[in-house]
């Protein structure tokens, strides 16, 4: 029998504030273990929350990015369970007034593009951390995470395989980016993901028994787990077994899911309101306020790099991965108007650099308007490519002078279009390969490379590539 599987995500959030989501208490990651708490992150009698309006506004901008309603009257609620590392014995979250609601995440797939559903976004509130490799006979626990911001982000049932699982979190975490609201590091858990997995013989509409997998901290991760999530739910029906409703983690190194937990029963987490929140009212207003000053998003920058500057899909695709990336291409495509070599130096050249050095294109040395007159001396032919990417950029960043032609002109490397001077080279270099000459003659073209090649090394590189290769087909055909 053949199946398919039936899987829906959801995505927890954590939301770049300074603050935490209910009081002032430093929400930055990586503090010494608790030392980023208060009285109220620990919960101490007598204390009491207050809104972090910059949290609401990060759940519009998501909202607004993928599509959704926004709600109007926002109510809070406790949800109530027993973990050490929730110090208050609830989590305030929204229970029946999501923020959000409705929308879709737009995905690319092998058959064209898809829209997965959403059912939600909603805000609450992180737990603290419990610590259990730190000692050899307790759990320790640090509460630096308790009350740091977050929304979830739940998507209905509409992914059938790991790979879409996979570019929908690609696209949320590019969103978040894209948006300044998460740094979308899972390996930080910023973004963390849980999936619900289940199969079905093709052609039946009742869902399968729903299996829930979590601890899932990368991307390719999420790929694998469900993958191998499928193909042990599928093993178990063609046995005969039955699919047990239960909680699984992924064991990265094997490749496998193992089991956390059963779920006997539906989760009974006792939602009631906040009594010590009031409602938020979002107004148009704010919501207007809000859209006027949304930046860019990946899919207006896809069209603008694909429509407008007619770069290929890979080279469309990989630059608006990230934000920075993408603004800086658009910015030097204001200064050149050869906008395959502008993508062809981001994606290469200075794409090797940040990787070598360790930093990112913020941080680029060199302005837009210096490499825009490099790529304008390739064109121009005073410099080859090779020259320019293997010369004069390295010695720009080194000495820091943002005059290519300078640079070039120091380093003596300004391609010559001197007829008499190459001509004479070619002849040189001929004379030198007698019997490679006879062979080149006698059907073996592939050796105008290494013509081409000695000429070039005998210029010193000055001499134009396109006027060498021309030359010596009229020298060899003679």
């Amino acid at each position: 029998m053949t199946y398919e599987a039936i899987i829906g995500l959801e995505i927890h959030v954590q939301l770049l504030t300074k603050s935490k989501a209910y009081c002032s208490d430093n929400a930055e990651y990586g503090g010494m273990p608790n030392t980023q708490i208060s009285p109220i992150t620990i919960a101490h009698p007598g204390t009491l929350p207050k809104h972090n309006v910059k949290v609401i506004e990060h759940a519009i901008k998501m909202g607004l990015a993928l599509n959704c309603d926004i709600t109007n009257i926002n109510r809070f609620d406790r949800k109530n369970y027993f973990y050490a590392d929730l110090p208050k014995g609830y989590q305030i979250t929204q229970d029946k007034t999501p923020i959000c609601t409705g929308g879709y995440v737009t995905i690319k797939t092998a058959e064209g593009e898809k829209k997965v559903r959403l059912t939600r976004i909603h805000m609450e509130e992180d737990s603290g951390k419990s610590l259990h490799d730190q000692d050899l006979k307790d759990t320790l626990v640090d509460y630096n995470r308790a009350g740091v911001p977050l929304i979830e982000v739940v998507g209905e049932p509409d992914l059938r395989s790991g790979e879409e699982a996979y570019q929908y979190v690609s696209e949320i975490r590019k969103l978040v980016r894209y948006l300044g609201i998460c740094d979308g590091n899972m390996e930080e858990g910023s973004l963390r993901c849980d999936a619900n997995i289940s199969i079905r013989p093709i052609g039946t509409e009742k869902f399968g028994t729903k299996v829930e997998v979590k601890n899932m901290n990368s991307m390719s991760n999420v790929k694998r787990a469900i993958e191998s999530e499928i193909i042990r739910q599928t093993e178990q029906l063609e046995k005969g077994e039955i699919i047990v409703s239960e909680t699984r983690g992924f064991n990265a190194l094997k490749g496998n899911t193992f089991i956390m937990r059963t779920k006997e029963a539906a989760n009974d987490y006792r939602y009631f309101p906040e009594p010590d929140l009031p409602p938020f009212i979002v107004t148009e207003k704010l919501i207007n306020e809000i859209k006027d000053n949304m930046p860019a998003l990946p899919e207006q920058l896809y069209s603008k790099l694909k429509n407008e500057f007619g770069l290929s899909e890979y080279d469309t695709t990989t630059i608006i991965e990230d934000k920075s990336t993408a603004l800086y291409l658009i910015a030097l495509c204001q200064h050149t108007s050869n906008y395959k070599a502008a993508a062809n130096w981001v994606l290469g050249p200075i794409k090797s650099h940040l990787n070598d050095t360790a930093t990112e294109i913020d941080e680029f040395e060199l302005t837009v308007e210096s490499l825009a007159e490099l790529i304008q001396l390739i064109d121009d032919g005073k410099l080859s490519h090779t020259a320019a990417s293997q010369s004069v950029f390295p010695e720009m960043i080194k000495s820091r002078n943002p005059n290519a032609l300078e640079v070039a002109e120091k380093l003596n490397i300004i391609q010559t279009n001197d007829m008499g001077l190459i001509t004479s080279i070619i002849e040189e270099v001929l004379s030198k390969f007698p019997e490679k000459v006879e062979e080149y003659k006698a059907g073996k073209k592939g050796l105008l490379g290494l013509f081409v090649g000695e000429v070039m090394k005998a210029s010193k590189g000055k001499a134009d590539p396109k006027i060498v290769n021309t030359e010596i087909l009229k020298a060899l055909d003679n």
